[in-house]
């Protein structure tokens, strides 16, 4: 809104021409949305004591879970809220690609929104049925995934790019739509199962966005994708906006997050923040690099996948302790500052790896 308002007028007044550059608008737009985060968190809170839309164990977690019985649920409103408006703010509205995300963030944090409404006001600890969450959750990938190829100019929006590789390029054709619906959805699921500890998932989560907001401006430019060989992606680069939007808000949001919490964020944050990032992911062309940067939330789906399988195959034996992981650290009597502490390295290693990518074509 800020560029599309002010940029015009660098004709007359050329203190405006700063504007024009999307490493400065992501720069504020990350100051804006922590401020937002940091101004509204407290009253935000404050309504969720107030509704008494707190957090309910399910019966099965660590014995130690009950002490975070009470504690206000549902602030991944504080997350879209902040987010959504620096966004607006500082991104160009003629963007179609900005548009689109903010229509999957929002879409799943409606449908996150229901499920946390089910499981707090009507107090059934289960929530949305997993079938209809998951049909849900398809709907927004499949007509998001339609958009994503409708605005692609360059005719690369089918194809897979496989990073340390300069030439290995598959197209998919029509089955890409399966393939981005299974990383929207899979990586909307994974957050949600990273979001079991104070902070364990919103850190991988500002991690995962700051590098993506290097990836999206250099996929966004024409000279630096073809030095670095990536695809590029014209107007992509306005992503970065969001992606500092989501740093800024994700930051904000840590500051009562951490523990010991003073809010979570869930369903209607942790599934909106992961369909958001695949989304951005299969836009710039880096499906494989979110499997890196975003390792955390791999091993996290990956020790409920094993767990099951294996659970099942040996007819009642377990594979872990508890499954996601970090319930198994808990189990094997880590304290959760020091989980929370290494996943949060283990996520700046992996998008360090990530980031090499770009160098190693």
């Amino acid at each position: 809104m800020l560029y599309n308002l002010l940029y015009p007028l660098s004709e007359h007044f050329i203190l405006f021409n700063v504007f024009k550059y999307i490493t400065f608008r992501t720069i504020y737009a990350i100051i804006t949305s922590f401020i937002i985060a940091i101004v509204f968190g407290p009253k935000i809170i404050k309504q969720l004591k107030t509704l008494q839309i707190s957090q309910k164990t399910k019966g099965y977690e660590p014995e130690r879970h009950k002490e975070k019985e009470g504690t206000p649920t549902m602030g991944g409103l504080l997350i879209i809220l902040s987010c959504v408006v620096s966004t607006l703010l500082w991104a160009d509205l003629r963007n179609y690609y900005v548009w689109i995300v903010l229509y999957v963030f929002i879409c799943t944090a409606a449908i996150g929104l229901f499920d946390d409404y089910i499981k707090t006001i009507k107090k059934n600890p289960e929530g949305l049925s997993p079938k209809s969450k998951f049909l849900a959750q398809v709907v927004v990938a499949v007509t998001t995934t339609i958009l994503i190829i409708w605005v692609d100019k360059s005719n690369i929006a089918t194809k897979l790019y496989f990073p340390f590789f300069k030439h290995l390029i598959i197209d998919l054709s029509y089955f890409y739509i399966l393939f981005a619906v299974f990383i929207i959805v899979g990586t909307s699921n994974a957050v949600n199962l990273t979001d079991g500890l104070d902070g364990l998932a919103i850190m991988p989560t500002v991690i995962s966005f700051g590098t993506f907001i290097l990836f999206t401006y250099l996929a966004g430019h024409i000279k630096f994708s073809n030095y670095l060989h990536i695809p590029y992606v014209a107007g992509s680069g306005e992503l970065a906006i969001f992606c500092g939007s989501m740093v800024g808000a994700g930051l904000g949001f840590l500051w009562f997050n951490a523990f010991p919490a003073s809010v979570f964020m869930g369903d209607v944050g942790s599934l909106s923040i992961g369909s958001a990032l695949g989304t951005v992911a299969i836009i710039v062309k880096q499906e494989i690099v979110l499997a890196i940067v975003g390792g955390v939330f791999v091993i996290e789906t990956l020790s409920v996948i094993l767990q099951v399988g294996f659970f099942k195959a040996t007819k009642g034996k377990r594979l872990f302790r508890m499954a996601p992981i970090h319930h198994h650290y808990e189990l094997k009597g880590w304290s959760e500052p020091k989980i929370i502490v290494r996943f949060w390295i283990v996520s700046f290693l992996l998008a360090l790896l990530a980031l090499s990518t770009l160098k190693l074509r």
